[in-house]
């Protein structure tokens, strides 16, 4: 794990956070309402995706780069997302 942390760096972070903050702000616009709450679940998903995985044993993915790591945060918030939809509505 804090060799993915060291991986990462802040630039890593900073790209996830705003990947699922605009996912989450989509996801907002499109349900029409509750666009805080999907904006807090996009930047949760996007940035817990990585670590998840990488604590699953799929350390590998930062060997992958930045391309990588993006896609797994876009996946993460999208899911999270779809939880979210489930619970709010």
């Amino acid at each position: 794990m804090e060799e993915l942390l060291q991986g990462f760096g802040i630039f890593i972070f900073v790209v996830l956070a705003i990947i699922g903050l605009v996912a989450g702000w989509l996801a907002g616009l499109v349900a029409g309402k509750h666009k805080g709450k999907f904006a807090l679940l996009g930047l949760v998903g996007a940035v817990l995706a990585p670590f998840v995985l990488a604590l699953l044993g799929l350390g590998a993915l930062a060997a992958g780069g930045l391309v990588a790591i993006i896609v797994v945060g876009l996946i993460g918030a999208a899911l999270l997302l779809m939880i979210g939809k489930m619970i709010f509505d």
